[in-house]
Order: structure tokens, then sequence, then C-alpha cells
């Protein structure tokens, strides 16, 4: 898979840790596909525009960290971004893991972000992909 292509998505998909720092609502409306939902680490559905709201009243996002970047692509015009993240917490530790996955389309304007899930996970453990060779 292109190295330029994981750098692009991972970049557009940082951009959305730091809403309040380097995104407004114009530029998250940019991102964020007119389709959107998301799947959050609680389980709850979101639509776009709770995104958008939500994303741009926020004055101190969270110190997110993000790992184990990967990208699929799935069609020339849609590609599966996968990764870790975990929210660094004042005195340093991290909580609330989970293990994400984005569904970004390419269009007219460049890539959007279509679909986002959270799946609340273990920290910083990666189990080996269910059917992968070595795996039961």
């Amino acid at each position: 898979m292109s190295d330029a292509l994981l750098d692009e998505l991972r970049s557009l998909e940082v951009e959305l840790h730091h809403p309040g720092v380097r995104c407004c609502r114009e530029r998250l409306l940019q991102l964020l596909h007119p389709d959107f939902h998301e799947i959050g680490r609680s389980c709850t559905r979101y639509a776009r525009d709770t995104i958008v709201a939500f994303l741009a009243a926020q004055s101190s996002p969270p110190d997110v960290v993000a790992s184990h970047f990967s990208v699929r692509l799935i069609t020339p015009d849609c590609a599966e971004l996968t990764y870790r993240s975990a929210h660094r917490q004042p005195g340093g530790t991290l909580a609330m893991h989970a293990e994400r996955s984005s569904l970004w389309l390419r269009g007219p304007s460049g890539w959007q972000l279509a679909f986002h899930q959270g799946t609340p996970c273990d920290p910083w453990q990666r189990p080996p992909l269910a059917g992968a060779a070595g795996t039961a």
C-alpha cells in the first residue's frame, strides 16, 4: 500500500483529534462527507450534524494519542484507515483505549470521512486478525 496514502489519511484523521486547535467548523464540513455517521466508543450512533456541532464547540480537546495506523484501499476512491487511540490524562496515564476504523471516500474536493467507529479495547494490545495465518 502506498505510504503517501497512509500519510495523507493519517494527517486528515489526526486533524479531527484536535478540532478546537486546528479544525474550525468550515474545515469539519470539508472533512466529513455529507452522509457521514459514526458509532462511537460508547456504542452510540452519531450523525454528521451532531459531530460537527460537538467538535466545533470544544475549546480544549482531549490529548489523543494515536498509533498503529494502517490503510487498506478498497477501491481507487475508497480506503479504510485503522489505528489505536487513547486519551492522555493530566498525570500522563493513558485511558479510554480504542480500536478505530475510518472509511474515507475520495471525491472532487479530495478525501472525506464517510464512516467512523471506535471499539473499546485493552490498553495497547492488538490481537492478530481472526483467520490470519498463524491464528486459531
